[in-house]
């Protein structure tokens, strides 16, 4: 079986851009939350978020042929995603790009993103007492430029990050939501390990602070309210949590078959050990009761990387702050890891970057990295009031020093959606 080595990561998120930054704000246990500058929020019930600043959108979108760049400079998760994209590419194979070490045809491209389809700029003019012009709207359409439509492609940044690559292998783009940015780097993964492709640049992301995306969220009452709290409203595991806080962002991995990867020298910053993913096909917003779906994909994970629970040092937990996910989550680590589950750490960054939904997962992995090459684990921060049905420990507020071959990272994502990834230090028997 071939291994995957990770050996190229990229970030955008609301605590720093580029890894450096990430990481920095990880060391210092910095929240990234704070009032919605994206648009006016006033009158909603939630009007905080995790937002992205000091991306250089002009530099992210280098090099992009027209129509696509006047595309792109409008779509911001799919700016997110070709900086954090780039970053990795440079990271794993310098300025020249893999082509000096794969055939176009070995390097494939696996990503998640967003749901959302529309710009809500183009929309509003079209709307009136709560009805779409259909006429209006038609004509706007007709007379929209080459690459400016009304409507997102779900891949244009995809396609963007595959011509960065040169890839002409996998080309994946995945949008079941907060489980996307796992799933996507698992299928990476998978297409490695079985020998589909010798590299493949995987990740997540997106952005969902926007009108319609907090509107949707609040009307789900799925988001914190928690408004004057501002950076302390992210709050998991916590038994005054009120809701997740929408985040922004975008993580990206280059994922490279071991041999390869140590044939031209790289430096191989974590390996890919296993994936596993279910679906409860149950409700939207609920696990399955008794938590089968979510059990089952971190026993899957832990299986195909040949480990035993005891073998996991930490766990990056989903962690959203919601009433049901947190205990639900609790709950299924306590089945799978048994008496061992009281001596495992566990955190959940949401508490400082928000929930990224189609990025999260792949966010979340780069903060797993972290963990390995910093021998460090980030904070479960605004962690002050215990709940006894969230009773592991959750490294409250403080990153800490610890021993770390190995991680878990969770994703749990809305309709039933589970992954899980392991990832751990290169091992180097063969």
């Amino acid at each position: 079986m071939r291994r995957v080595a990770i050996t190229g990561a990229g970030v955008v998120s609301p605590v720093g851009v580029g890894v450096p930054a990430f990481f920095a704000g990880l060391r210092e246990a910095r929240s990234g939350v704070g009032p919605i500058r994206a648009f006016d929020a006033t009158g909603l019930a939630t009007r905080i978020a995790a937002e992205v600043t000091g991306l250089d959108a002009a530099a992210a979108a280098r090099d992009v042929p027209e129509p696509g760049r006047a595309a792109l400079l409008r779509d911001r998760k799919s700016l997110f995603g070709l900086a954090a994209a780039r970053e990795a590419l440079a990271d794993a194979f310098g300025a020249r790009g893999p082509g000096p070490w794969h055939a176009p045809e070995r390097v494939g491209v696996s990503v998640a993103t967003g749901l959302e389809v529309f710009h809500l700029e183009d929309l509003a003019p079209h709307v009136q007492a709560g009805r779409i012009d259909g006429a209006a709207l038609a004509a706007a359409v007709a007379a929209a430029p080459a690459g400016g439509h009304l409507q997102i492609p779900a891949d244009l940044g995809a396609r963007a990050i595959a011509r960065a690559a040169g890839a002409r292998a996998l080309f994946a783009v995945n949008v079941s939501a907060c489980a996307a940015g796992a799933q996507a780097i698992g299928a990476g993964w998978l297409a490695i390990r079985d020998g589909a492709a010798d590299a493949v640049v995987a990740g997540g992301y997106d952005s969902m602070v926007n009108p319609l995306g907090v509107a949707g969220f609040c009307l789900l009452e799925a988001l914190s309210r928690a408004n004057d709290l501002g950076s302390a409203a992210s709050r998991p595991f916590d038994a005054g949590r009120d809701g997740f806080v929408l985040g922004e962002g975008a993580g990206m991995v280059v994922l490279e078959e071991l041999g390869a990867a140590r044939a031209r020298g790289a430096t191989v910053h974590a390996e890919l050990l296993g994936y596993g993913s279910t679906l409860d096909a149950y409700r939207v917003s609920d696990p399955v009761p008794g938590e089968a779906g979510a059990i089952a994909a971190m026993e899957r994970a832990l299986a195909a990387a040949g480990l035993a629970p005891g073998d996991v040092d930490y766990v990056n937990a989903h962690g959203t702050g919601t009433r049901k996910n947190d205990p639900a989550e609790t709950r299924a680590l306590r089945r799978v890891f048994g008496a061992a589950a009281d001596r495992l750490p566990v955190s959940s960054t949401k508490s400082q970057i928000g929930h990224l939904i189609g990025a999260a997962g792949a966010v979340e992995l780069v903060a797993s990295i972290f963990a390995l090459r910093e021998q460090v684990l980030p904070a479960t921060i605004n962690l002050r009031e215990r709940d006894p049905e969230c009773d592991l420990d959750y490294v409250p507020n403080v990153p800490r020093r610890a021993a770390v071959r190995r991680v878990l990272s969770n994703s749990f994502g809305f309709g039933g959606q589970n992954a899980a990834l392991v990832v751990g230090a290169l091992r180097e028997e063969a």
